[in-house]
């Protein structure tokens, strides 16, 4: 078997069970998001829990030093177990290191912050300190997720992410059902399950390497500090552009607000898990091919991943869409009238999602930076957009302003590996499934069925995917889906 198809085989293997774990936890989260949030924890702690986690989740980059990032690019270019040990060592105790002054920073300026979080929400006030805690266990969380990747293990890490803490969310909701814990104890609840993920996924990272800790600098320093600097400015414009909104939301208007947008935001986020999952093998492969110069196999890469993803995602994205008005007659009333923000997110994870690998190939090469600061440039858009959006439109504002803030990033980042790489993630297959989606979209969306709506979603589902499978199949949209059915009719004794 040549080299890259068995590297394209790995990237399957797990990208196929990443896929399905992380479907299995946004099935819990959806269980959790569309009925348990909303009517055991209500409005307000319900958007209380996504503002702290939301605030986490973007200022986790500071806390990790990007070097979750720098772990995979890095690791293959050490030759020595020696190299490795000093190497996995600073990437643990570095960040660690560094996070002292920003705590110390954060206690000097406390009385400030506090002010400017929850002047327009005060109950933000008596939380203010789990974001930190949070955000430092999600950045090490990461850390020894990288660790466990850079040795092909990437699928019980996706596990612990995607599932554990969304089932042990669960737990804790039911705990408030029964009254066993209070929707105040429900949110110090919340950072412990983060607290003991990061727990878990070190055990798992140790048990697979064991560690062998070195109070040493890697002789490669200076590149490595160079790098991580900029994956600091990468993870914070991401996350800015993912949980960004959340958090100018709090500034702007009553924090029941981001629990409505939260419903719409999650409903549409489910259109990116097949690059979520697929992410988390390809990135290593990518750098490894990108250290030793061959562009033919990584070209071959990024148009299989993106055509992948396109196929699944779209898949995904027509699902939602087709059944939107349905699905947002099951949650409660109060939290109905977003679904023009599903729309306008969904659509922008989408143009992302068909981009492939396009983001382990710019953080791998030398010029990650410009990309980088360009990045900067539309976080500073993004919150430009939003403070005259969200007083305008509302939580519509905020949609419309993310969208037209990752679409131009996307576009940007898109051009960029063209002009300066020349590599192309398109092929002819990608306008074919363009138009597959797209009619099978005005085919279902307009056609209700008088049922009770999830009975109307399930029947409307299954018509959609004998169709969309179908017609992908026979046009053979994509080879690598295509071999998978292959195996999977023959075992059924299904000719198409």
């Amino acid at each position: 078997m040549p080299r890259n198809d068995k590297k394209m085989g790995i990237v399957l293997n797990q990208s196929l069970k990443n896929t399905i774990i992380t479907y299995l936890g946004f099935g819990i989260g959806a269980i959790n998001t569309l009925y348990l949030y909303p009517i055991f924890l209500g409005a307000t702690y319900y958007a209380l829990t996504n503002y702290i986690l939301s605030v986490a989740n973007v200022i986790m980059p500071l806390f990790a030093i990007g070097m979750q990032n720098t772990l995979v690019k890095f690791y293959s270019q050490y030759e020595t177990d020696e190299e490795r040990s000093r190497f996995l060592s600073f990437t643990v105790l570095f960040p660690l290191l560094l996070s002292i002054p920003l705590i110390l920073i954060g206690y000097i300026f406390f009385d400030d912050i506090l002010f400017f979080v929850s002047k327009k929400n005060p109950v933000v006030k008596d939380f203010i300190w789990l974001i930190p805690f949070i955000g430092l266990c999600m950045a090490y969380f990461e850390i020894f997720y990288a660790w466990a990747r850079v040795h092909m293990h990437s699928v019980f890490g996706n596990f612990v992410k995607e599932v554990g803490l969304r089932l042990f969310s669960l737990f804790a909701l039911i705990g408030v059902y029964y009254k066993w814990i209070s929707v105040v104890d429900f949110v110090y609840i919340t950072a412990g399950i983060y607290f003991l993920a990061l727990i878990i996924t070190m055990g798992y990272a140790f048990y697979i390497k064991r560690p062998s800790f070195q109070f040493a600098i890697p002789h490669n320093v200076k590149n490595l500090m160079e790098y991580t600097f900029y994956i600091i400015l990468s993870g914070s414009v991401a996350n800015l552009l993912l949980d960004g909104d959340k958090i100018m939301l709090n500034q702007y208007m009553v924090i029941e607000n981001i629990a409505y947008y939260s419903i719409a935001t999650f409903i549409a986020l489910v259109i990116s898990v097949p690059s979520r999952a697929m992410h988390q093998i390809v990135y290593p492969i990518t750098a490894r091919l990108m250290h030793e110069n061959k562009y033919d196999e990584l070209n071959d890469l990024y148009k299989k991943t993106s055509i992948n993803l396109q196929v699944v995602g779209g898949f995904v994205m027509l699902g939602i869409f087709v059944n939107i008005n349905q699905l947002y007659e099951i949650v409660p009333e109060v939290y109905r009238g977003g679904i023009p923000v599903v729309f306008m997110i969904g659509i922008s994870k989408y143009f992302d999602l068909i981009l492939g690998n396009n983001n382990a190939i710019i953080f791998n090469t030398k010029y990650y930076r410009t990309v980088l600061f360009l990045g900067v440039g539309l976080v500073a858009l993004t919150i430009g957009l939003n403070m005259i959006f969200i007083p305008l439109y509302g939580i519509m504002g905020s949609a419309f302003a993310t969208l037209l803030s990752i679409t131009l990033y996307s576009l940007a980042k898109l051009l960029f590996v063209v002009k300066r790489l020349h590599l192309y993630p398109f092929t002819n297959q990608t306008v074919y499934s363009l138009g597959i989606t797209f009619v099978l979209f005005l085919l279902f969306y307009f056609w209700e069925f008088p049922f009770d709506p999830i009975l109307s979603i399930g029947l409307k589902s299954v018509l959609i995917t004998v169709l969309y499978v179908y017609i992908n199949y026979k046009f053979v949209i994509s080879t690598e889906i295509n071999q998978a059915l292959d195996v999977v009719l023959k075992k059924l004794r299904i000719k198409l």
